[in-house]
């Protein structure tokens, strides 16, 4: 019997505008894709406008793109290999829990 559980969410924070944040996006999809197409773990996605939210905005705006899983964060997720490795580790540490 397979596990029933939602697949963890990763959340994406971005602004528009964010020239880096339209690289990542297309970056991480194709790393989605790949993943999907081994058979690994595919999270769900929730992409988050930092300028929503003042907090969010100061902490985040000189580190965007933001991948984000609970505590774990890749801040200037651009690079496919370091998203790659990112929700390796971050899907493996909540797979485990």
């Amino acid at each position: 019997m397979g596990d029933a559980s939602p697949p963890p969410t990763i959340t994406f924070l971005t602004r528009p505008g964010c020239h880096l944040c339209d690289v990542a996006r297309e970056e991480l999809r194709a790393v989605l894709d790949a993943r999907r197409a081994a058979g690994a773990l595919v999270p769900a996605v929730v992409e988050v406008d930092i300028e929503s939210d003042p907090a969010l905005l100061r902490r985040y705006l000189e580190t965007i793109p933001v991948l984000a899983l609970g505590a774990a964060e890749l801040p200037l997720a651009m690079r496919p290999g370091a998203i790659g490795r990112f929700l390796a580790v971050a899907l493996d540490t909540a797979r485990a829990r």
